[in-house]
């Protein structure tokens, strides 16, 4: 292990170099490669020498140990061993979580896709909540959000939407999300005051670069239309709206929210990369089905992950067995304590794999 971190080290060091260098800054193109490698090491390299400073520390404590001290003093130098000693076990255990191969599209956008699922219009309206609960989680992170089509129900549900949040490690926050969100309370069309339960399914997509999923034009069909909403009449009289179908894989896009028929082909072809890029992983992952299977982030859309209870005023994910009687500020946007014990039960389980 320190070996590898040695190295990283002195890697951070030439890239440090390379970034100062005025041939590379006048290479735009170069230079922001090494820019972005050096920050992609900053938190490892940086945790590396905290480390290197605390066994110096506990060396320089044994060494004034070794002398002859006042009774209080070597109390006093004792005491900062022993508390440097635990902290060189927590440093040593983060580095090895730092040291564990990187997820490649930790650091992408994510095209997040929310679907009403079984419950009828109490499955939509809980879409809807779920899209509420997303965009202002990603307000607390500082990330912007971009919709890309929705599909309304004449109470204001959702049948579909799907939106765009940018924002660095969007991916590495969110990929744990995927799955059927299950909710329980009284419907608001309910009159006899029952508890129902219904559910929506969300996907979580890493943004694909172009690069990343080669798409052969002679492989599409774009039909364009007149945009709807709810109820079906028509928003405007201009065929802005863009459906694509992807050929090989069957796969159809529509994006219909923007007036331009352009924009809406962007963003349809944004989406579409997305998917081709997420059924080429899912295939990958598919060879390697037992190892995902313990996995926190198994990626089955169809896996129940957590449940909202409205009597209960709880939130259980099923995955860990974490719960929680915050519905209301979770629902707000407050999902840091989920994530943080999804994210680290995922490291655990990582680290057991690598031992």
């Amino acid at each position: 292990m320190f070996d590898k971190l040695d190295s990283l080290e002195q890697r951070y060091e030439e890239l440090s170099a390379l970034i100062a260098d005025p041939a590379v800054i006048n290479d735009r193109e170069r230079w922001q490669q090494y820019v972005k490698a050096h920050a992609e090491l900053d938190e490892v390299v940086a945790a590396y020498r905290e480390y290197k400073k605390v066994r110096r520390g506990i060396q320089e404590a044994k060494e004034l140990l070794a002398e002859k001290l006042e009774p209080d003093f070597r109390e006093m130098v004792e005491q900062e061993l022993e508390e440097l000693k635990e902290k060189e076990g927590e440093m040593e255990r983060r580095l090895k979580i730092l040291l564990l191969p990187r997820d490649p599209n930790d650091e992408k956008n994510v095209i997040m896709e929310i679907r009403a699922g079984t419950g009828g219009e109490e499955a939509a309206l809980f879409a809807s909540d779920l899209f509420r609960m997303y965009t202002r989680y990603a307000e607390r992170q500082g990330w912007r959000t971009e919709l890309m089509s929705t599909s309304y129900t004449d109470l204001g549900g959702i049948k579909e939407v799907i939106f765009l949040i940018e924002g660095r490690g969007a991916y590495s926050r969110l990929k744990f999300e995927s799955g059927v969100h299950r909710v329980q309370r009284i419907p608001v069309t309910e009159s006899g005051g029952r508890i129902h339960t219904s559910a929506a399914t969300v996907a979580v997509l890493p943004e694909a670069e172009e690069v990343d999923v080669e798409i052969n034009p002679n492989d599409l069909r774009i039909d364009v239309f007149c945009s709807t909403g709810p109820g079906g009449q028509s928003v405007n009289t201009t065929q802005s709206a863009v459906r694509i179908t992807h050929l090989p894989t069957g796969i159809v896009v529509s994006c219909q929210d923007e007036k331009s028929q352009h924009k809406n082909k962007d963003k349809a072809m944004r989406v579409l990369r997305a998917r081709l890029l997420d059924r080429l992983q899912q295939e990958q992952q598919e060879k390697l089905a037992s190892a995902r299977r313990s996995m926190v982030g198994s990626g089955d859309r169809s896996e129940r992950i957590r449940t909202y209870n409205f009597p209960q005023s709880r939130v259980t994910d099923h995955r860990i067995g974490l719960t929680t009687h915050r519905l209301p500020e979770v629902l707000m946007g407050n999902l840091d304590e989920i994530i943080e014990a999804l994210v680290t039960t995922d490291q655990a389980q990582r680290l057991q794999q690598v031992h």
